[in-house]
């Protein structure tokens, strides 16, 4: 393969000149670019992007940090992050944190070092600190989960609303007596996903009773199973179930199931998030639909303006309530 000091060869200029022109530098008499431009195609020369970008002190990679690889409801993002950054000749490196500080500082510390330009953070248990330290110095976009008022941009949904429309729907197809199904409070979004629910059961005087809220540690099948289990055993019984994520929601349905119950009929079902899933349950599963794509391509979108220097906003984006199954029969 040629090397920068063959190209400079054959067409009569110095390495450095080569160099400039490679770089797209305006120093350069179009005589001579165009003597090393055929010198570099006669050659088949192909630059290291590796020394270029080090030069230029950037990688050309983001990272994107999520607590859990395994999560179908990042699929969607992931993807619609990926587009925009390669659209933009970023490429990505996906960062599995278990939601654990130590694997979250080993991939801090590639940006830290250069290996990396800039952050986008999908990670709900993630070090605040930390990381409002960094925005102090790199590029951090906060996607979908965000520490609240930490002077960080953030790409999300309004969690409140979505979550007071999804319980009004119960309220108002006849039911009264309608459980929560969360998940640990320490999360912003968990607190005004609760928000939302004690709204919609204020505005319409049905008291808040707390044996109707259950919290699991993590979003997960079996979790929801678990949780479904407790809320059936209850004596005075609910009629309706609201979950913060599908992965509850799908994990309720299973257990209403295995006991025998019907839904809607026995004990109606709302989801949280519209993953591809949520459309393959029997019933199908009456959910809010995040628009995952597009916080995706936000998001990416918003990192790189401020890799460039630019500044952003944070960003709201609309939800929609999907009316399947587990609702209407």
């Amino acid at each position: 393969m040629a090397n920068i000091q063959q190209v400079a060869k054959q067409a009569g200029v110095s390495v450095a000149t080569v160099s400039r022109v490679l770089n797209g530098q305006n120093k350069v008499a179009l005589k001579t670019k165009q003597k090393v431009e055929e010198a570099i195609k006669d050659l088949n020369y192909e630059p290291s992007m590796l020394g270029r970008n080090l030069r230029n002190s950037e990688s050309r990679i983001v990272l994107i940090l999520i607590p859990a690889i395994s999560n179908p409801f990042y699929f969607e993002i992931i993807k619609g992050i990926e587009n925009m950054a390669l659209s933009q000749n970023y490429s990505i490196l996906l960062c599995e944190t278990d939601s654990k500080p130590e694997k979250e500082d080993i991939y801090f510390d590639l940006v830290r070092k250069k290996m990396a330009d800039g952050i986008i953070s999908m990670d709900p248990a993630v070090n605040v600190e930390t990381l409002k330290e960094l925005a102090g110095k790199y590029a951090i976009i906060q996607c979908s989960e965000y520490g609240g008022d930490i002077g960080i941009p953030y790409v999300t949904i309004d969690n409140e609303e979505a979550s007071y429309r999804a319980v009004k729907h119960l309220i108002q197809i006849g039911h009264r007596k309608i459980a929560l199904m969360n998940t640990d409070e320490k999360f912003l979004y968990a607190r005004e996903r609760k928000s939302g629910y004690q709204r919609a059961l204020a505005e319409y005087g049905i008291p808040v009773i707390e044996d109707y809220m259950l919290y699991t540690q993590h979003l997960g099948f079996e979790q929801g199973q678990q949780a479904m289990k407790k809320i059936l055993a209850l004596p005075d019984r609910p009629t309706a179930v609201f979950a913060v994520s599908d992965l509850l929601a799908i994990g309720a349905l299973k257990e209403i199931n295995a006991a025998g119950l019907h839904v809607p009929n026995d004990m109606a079902v709302v989801g949280f998030d519209k993953i591809d899933f949520s459309n393959m349950t029997n019933p199908t599963l009456t959910t809010i639909a995040q628009p995952m794509y597009k916080m995706g391509t936000v998001a990416a979108g918003m990192l790189i303006d401020l890799i460039r220097g630019e500044q952003v906003d944070s960003v709201i984006l609309e939800h929609e309530l999907i009316i399947r199954e587990s609702t209407s029969g």
